[in-house]
């Protein structure tokens, strides 16, 4: 394996330039898909590099269950400076299960319990609320129930007739996008690897972002869409989780800021002349090289233990 094994374990420091730029410089639907993307992968690949190590390491555990064989010197050397690296990186797997493993059940559990206390409202689309307490989020679906709009009568006696028009095509656009598992895919990614924190928030402003374009379109007025946002972030209470989309989520200002500016265009990858283009490519040649060198080190171990392991 030698030091390839590692190698997914920093990558993720490539994208950082991108995680920054692609909300500068991309349309933020692409932008969103593509930091998503890049999470995902760089995540899963750090996590089996992580699970690669931690074979090694419980290998030199006295009692442990694996055939003895595995900690002998010939494997040990196919991994270097397994005398830290392997049992370091038991405690660190473990933790980075543990951590992803609450984040899921915790949002498997807001939106259970979301859902259920809405049953016995009416409307299939849309849930008001009669609670004086202005927020506004967007409730995915569970089996075949559709998502709803979930918004109360505090929000909406905040806001102007065009205003809601706004927040409805803005919460819709949430849902018919699938934001909630885009979110939930780089929160987990985050606590798999916390270099990839910056890509999390980049992808919480890109799908606010991507909503506000949607919405903007639909109601045919970017400063009506600006001026809600602008509204709803003065009175809003959040959400009930962080991978649930909300109506004043994300860094308020700027999304205001872009609203007031033309609509971007629809770019998918920027050209490699530019500063947007190279951390991309940078981004992209990085999550290349994590997945072949996760790939390669899994591999050379396989064998290594297949040939060490007694018939």
């Amino acid at each position: 394996m030698g030091v390839f094994v590692f190698l997914p374990l920093v990558l993720p420091l490539t994208a950082w330039p991108i995680a920054r730029l692609a909300e500068q410089h991309l349309h933020p639907r692409a932008a969103t898909r593509l930091l998503t993307a890049v999470a995902a992968v760089l995540a899963v690949c750090s996590t089996l590099c992580l699970a690669l190590l931690m074979v090694v390491g419980t290998a030199q555990l006295p009692g442990n269950p694996l055939p003895d064989a595995w900690s002998d010197p010939e494997v040990r050397a196919a991994l270097p400076y397994d005398e830290l690296a392997g049992p370091a990186a038991i405690p660190a797997l473990l933790a980075v299960l543990l951590s992803c493993g609450r984040a899921a059940l915790r949002h498997r559990r807001v939106r259970r319990r979301t859902t259920h206390a809405l049953r016995s409202l009416k409307g299939r689309g849309v849930a008001v609320l009669p609670d004086s307490t202005p927020y506004a989020y967007a409730l995915p679906g569970t089996g075949r129930r559709t998502g709803r709009v979930v918004v109360t009568r505090g929000m909406l006696s905040a806001l102007e007739p065009a205003e809601r028009r706004a927040l409805f095509a803005h919460e819709r656009a949430h849902l018919a996008g699938r934001h909630h598992r885009l979110l939930l895919a780089v929160q987990l990614a985050a606590r798999a690897n916390p270099f990839l924190r910056p890509l999390r928030t980049a992808v919480t402003y890109t799908a606010e972002r991507w909503a506000d374009e949607e919405a903007a379109a639909a109601v045919g007025s970017r400063r009506v869409v600006a001026r809600a946002v602008g509204k709803a972030a003065l009175f809003s209470a959040g959400t009930p989780g962080p991978a649930l989309a909300g109506f004043a989520a994300g860094p308020v200002p700027r999304r205001v800021a872009a609203l007031l500016e033309p609509a971007p265009s629809a770019r998918l990858w920027p050209p490699v002349s530019t500063t947007a283009g190279l951390a991309a490519w940078g981004a992209a040649v990085g999550t290349t090289a994590s997945a072949l060198s996760s790939a390669n080190s899994a591999v050379t171990l396989f064998f290594v233990l297949k040939a060490a392991t007694p018939m």
